[in-house]
């Protein structure tokens, strides 16, 4: 299995999609910047990043420094870093005013319908939340926008019809539409990452970026298959078929960090979510993830988190609670 379907299997993502346009020219509407809307969607969310899916017609992408982008059916762009950005007919145009954020985001997934009677576009706007680190690793070394086309990949069509299925469900009085939204918004973003690692073009660096090259990607796999073997440079540097130097310049380069310093962030996210999701103690944590005590992973996990593993879990009990 690859680093990224190792991810995604242990580590929680909560994804949603939260609201459906409807569009004719001329047309414009602003979207804030992900952190004020991550209250009102998901209330406790580290990290929050949104995404859109044109679904008919085209439209125009603004965000401050860049050029407009011009987006077409099948087109989905997410937002690494949260960036503030316009929907729009054409660059240039004032978005609309006068509704509130929270009055929105009230209802979801809430129908929104506007515009000059001109041509037609349909999009859906969603959002995948997630823990901080993992999102660090994720969307490292990602561009201010990520756009990939959908109707390009075999589970394109199938992908775009569900939602459309799922957006119905979720307006019908039958119980069920909001958690099958959920999981296609899950699926959705996933497709994308799977997507941009296919096209993204040489020199790029980050996380997706070593998952997808054939030394450090086979490296990943490896850190992420078998977590709690005392692995070491040379062992690592055997699975991946090369030199420790040349693991090691290479990981650095596109990962960001040495294999040995990623295991231990690999294993202190691992432990962050047995510690959040199971009853687990904390000698059994530091077991399953590679540690011979549990003094030795209480060390770890403070100089990671800042708390011992026990006051992490109580904070994060406390929070559920609250919210």
């Amino acid at each position: 299995m690859d680093a990224l379907s190792e991810t995604l299997r242990v580590v929680r993502l909560v994804g949603a999609i939260f609201l459906q346009g409807r569009f004719t020219a001329p047309w414009c509407y602003q979207s804030p910047p992900a952190d004020s809307a991550a209250p009102l969607l998901e209330p406790g969310a580290e990290r929050f990043v949104v995404f859109h899916l044109i679904t008919e017609g085209d439209c125009c992408l603004e965000l401050d420094g860049m050029t407009p982008m011009r987006l077409s059916a099948g087109d989905v762009i997410i937002f690494p870093q949260g960036h503030a950005h316009r929907m729009a007919s054409e660059p240039g145009l004032e978005p609309a005013t006068g509704v509130r954020l929270d009055a929105v985001l009230a209802r979801r997934p809430r129908l929104v319908a506007y515009g000059g009677g001109g041509a037609m576009t349909r999009l859906v706007c969603g959002y995948l939340a997630c823990d901080a680190r993992l999102a660090r690793m994720l969307l490292a070394g990602l561009p201010p926008v990520v756009r990939v086309n959908v109707r390009g990949s075999s589970g394109g069509a199938w992908l775009e019809s569900s939602v459309r299925y799922a957006l119905a469900e979720a307006r019908s009085p039958r119980p069920g539409g909001e958690g099958v939204l959920s999981k296609l918004a899950e699926v959705l973003f996933i497709e994308v990452l799977r997507l941009y690692m296919l096209e993204q073009s040489a020199g790029r660096t980050g996380w997706l970026a070593g998952v997808g090259d054939r030394i450090v990607g086979g490296a990943l796999a490896a850190l992420h298959r078998q977590p709690a073997q005392a692995w070491t440079l040379e062992d690592l540097a055997r699975v991946a078929g090369t030199s420790r130097s040349v693991l090691a310049e290479r990981f650095q380069q596109l990962v960001g960090t040495s294999p040995m310093q990623y295991l231990t962030q690999w294993r202190m996210l691992l432990a962050a979510n047995l510690l959040r999701r199971s009853n687990a103690t904390l000698a059994r944590i530091a077991e399953d993830i590679g540690y011979q005590s549990d003094t030795a992973f209480s060390r770890a996990f403070r100089r990671e988190y800042g708390v011992p593993p026990a006051a992490w879990r109580r904070h994060q009990a406390a929070g559920a609670d609250a919210r």
